[in-house]
C-alpha cells in the first residue's frame, strides 16, 4: 500500500527529576547536600532511508513518545540521558508544521538527519542550589517535560524525469520495457493508482531514475481523477516526458490539456525542460497519423512504441542530454547566488498580555521555571518566586497596573500576583 502523507504527533522525552539528598556518615554531624541531577530527555529526529518508498508505516504509529531521563540519586549520583529516538522516513520526505503548514524540513539524501523535537532538561538536585546563605536547601527541581508537536509528512518521489500522460498513454509499459520495474499494467483506465519508480540503466554506466505518475484528466489541477493527488511527485523532476497516444482523435489537444493542466498546478512545472514521446507507433495507422502532423510538432518529438522498444533508446539518450544541461544550469545558478547574509533579531525573553482573567506570560524561560518547580515544596516555591523576580516580570506586571489577587497565567499553570 502506497502512502504519501499523513499527520504525526511527537513528543520528546522528559527530564529526570533532581533528587533531594543529604550525606549521612557516622561522625559527620552536619552532612551537607548531596542530591544528583536528573538525566536530559531523549531528542527525537527524522532521518531519511533510501530503502523506504512509503509513510505507511507512520500511518499506524501516528505518535511517537522519546525516552526519559533517569532521575537523580543521592551520593551525588547523577541520572542517566534518554536515548535518542530515529524515525525513519523515505528520501524526498517533506516535513510541514500542522497549524502553518510552513516547510520545516526536506530531507533528500540518505541518512540526512532533522531535529523534530528536543529532550526536557533533568532538574537539578539539592547539591547545586547550596550557598554560603543556605547551605541545606530542602528542594530539587523537577524535569522539563518533553516537547510536543505535530506534522505533516508529505512524501514526493526524487527522480530526473517523470512521466506525465492521460490514462492508457502507455506510460507503465515504457516504464517495464526501459527499466526493471514491475508496474502493474492493464486496457483500463486509471490501471496505475500509485507511482512506480524506475532505475534506466545506458552505456558507459550512467542512469536515469522515471517516475510513472498516475494518469492526469482534464480537471487534474482542480482535484478531478488521481493526477491531483500525485502531481506532487513531478515536483522534483528536472525534465517531464510527455507520452502522448497516437490512438486519441487529437493528439496535440492531448498536448494541450496536459500543458494546462500542470501549469494550473504549479507555475514552476510549466517551466520545466520537456521531452514529447508519440506511443504506439506500432500501429500503421498511428504512424500515419504522427507524420501528417509532423510540421506541427515541437522540436523534442520522438515517435515511439513501449510495447515494442521501438525508439525507446534515441528517447533515453534525449532525456539524459536534457538533464544533463539541466544539471548545469542548476550549478551555475547556484555558483552565481551571493552567499545569505545572516539576519539577528532581538527576542524577549518573555512576552506579557493582559487577559479578562488576568494576565498571560509567554515565554521559554519562565515556562520552564515553572514547569521544573515542584508546587508541594515550600522552599521551591520561594526560588520559583527569587527567579521571576530576576526575569524582570514582577516589574513588568506592575508597570501593565497588575493589583494583587490577579491571575497570572503562565503555561497551564495559574498563580496569584502578589507585591
Amino acid at each position: 500500500m502506497f502512502v504519501d502523507r499523513v499527520r504525526i504527533k511527537i513528543t520528546s522525552g522528559g527530564g529526570g527529576n533532581g533528587c533531594c539528598s543529604f550525606r549521612r556518615e557516622a561522625c559527620v554531624p552536619l552532612g551537607g547536600p548531596n542530591g544528583g541531577d536528573g538525566g536530559d530527555g531523549g531528542n527525537v529526529y527524522f532521518v531519511a532511508r533510501t530503502q523506504l518508498s512509503t509513510l505507511l508505516d507512520l500511518r499506524y504509529h501516528a505518535h511517537w513518545v522519546g525516552k526519559r531521563g533517569a532521575h537523580g540519586q543521592g551520593k551525588d549520583r547523577h541520572g542517566k540521558r534518554g536515548a535518542d529516538t530515529y524515525i525513519e522516513v523515505p528520501v524526498g520526505t517533506v516535513v510541514h508544521d500542522i497549524g502553518s503548514g510552513e516547510v520545516l524540513a526536506d530531507l533528500t539524501e540518505e541518512g540526512e538527519t532533522w531535529l523534530a523535537a528536543r529532550g526536557g532538561r533533568g532538574g537539578r538536585g539539592n547539591a547545586r542550589f547550596a550557598t554560603s546563605t543556605n547551605r541545606a536547601p530542602r528542594f530539587a527541581e523537577k524535569g522539563e517535560p518533553g516537547e510536543e508537536r505535530e506534522f505533516v509528512l508529505e512524501l514526493k518521489l526524487i527522480a530526473e524525469v517523470g512521466l506525465v500522460g492521460l490514462p492508457n498513454a502507455g506510460k507503465s509499459t515504457l516504464l517495464s520495457v526501459i527499466s526493471a520495474a514491475k508496474p502493474k499494467i492493464g486496457d483500463y483506465p486509471f490501471t496505475t493508482l500509485t507511482p512506480n519508480l524506475g532505475v534506466v540503466s545506458l552505456s558507459d554506466h550512467r542512469t536515469l531514475t522515471v517516475a510513472d505518475i498516475p494518469g492526469i484528466i482534464e480537471g487534474a489541477a482542480e482535484g478531478r481523477g488521481l493526477g491531483h493527488d500525485f502531481l506532487r511527485h513531478i515536483e522534483r523532476t528536472r525534465v517531464l516526458l510527455f507520452l502522448i497516444d497516437l490512438g486519441d482523435e487529437t493528439p496535440l489537444e492531448t498536448m494541450r490539456i496536459l500543458d494546462t493542466e500542470l501549469q494550473r498546478y504549479s507555475e514552476a512545472l510549466s517551466r520545466r525542460p520537456r521531452v514529447y514521446a508519440f506511443n504506439k507507433a506500432d500501429i500503421p495507422d498511428n504512424r500515419e497519423r504522427y507524420h501528417a502532423l509532423d510540421a506541427q510538432l515541437p522540436e523534442a518529438a520522438h515517435l515511439i512504441s513501449a510495447a515494442t522498444g521501438e525508439g525507446t533508446r534515441p528517447l533515453l539518450e534525449a532525456l539524459w542530454k536534457r538533464v544533463q544541461d539541466d544539471r548545469r544550469d542548476a550549478s551555475a545558478e547556484a555558483s552565481d547566488m551571493p552567499e545569505p547574509q545572516r539576519e539577528y533579531a532581538f527576542r524577549p525573553p518573555f512576552e506579557i498580555t493582559k487577559t479578562r482573567a488576568g494576565f498571560r506570560v509567554l515565554g521559554d524561560k519562565p515556562r520552564q521555571a515553572v514547569a521544573m518547580t515542584d508546587f508541594e515544596n515550600e522552599e521551591a516555591v520561594r526560588h520559583l518566586q527569587r527567579r521571576l523576580e530576576k526575569m524582570g516580570i514582577f516589574k513588568a506586571l506592575k508597570r501593565m497596573g497588575a493589583q494583587p489577587g490577579q491571575t497570572v497565567y503562565i503555561d497551564e499553570y495559574e498563580l496569584e500576583y502578589e507585591e
